[in-house]
């Protein structure tokens, strides 16, 4: 579990310092927000996972579309290239890039 990480997603206007990588070493500078317990931090670790994946997966998307598809794309505009192959080009990038897949609880 990433202590920071969760502390800067789900808490980011509170005020905190991390010594080292465990709990006991989280010194709590926040007088307005309640300092969260382990238990809560731990709650919180499997959603920020999954956006910790998801930004990155996104990220990669992005640098992919802008040189792989989006001059396809400005091709196609031109008559150089058909809709077709521009559209393949960006699933062929959602092919290579998944978002993590969420599970249903319930």
């Amino acid at each position: 579990m990433d202590i920071a990480k969760i502390l800067s997603k789900r808490y980011p206007g509170a005020e905190w310092t991390l010594s080292g990588d465990s709990y006991s070493g989280l010194t709590w500078l926040s007088e307005d927000i309640e300092r969260p317990t382990l238990e809560e931090l731990q709650l919180h670790w499997e959603d920020v996972q999954i956006e910790i994946a998801t930004e990155a997966i996104r990220n990669q998307r992005l640098a992919a579309y802008r040189e792989e598809s989006d001059p396809i794309f400005f091709d196609y505009q031109r008559g150089e290239a058909t809709e077709e192959e521009w559209l393949d080009a960006i699933q062929d990038i959602k092919d290579r890039y998944p978002y993590p897949v969420i599970e249903d609880e319930s």
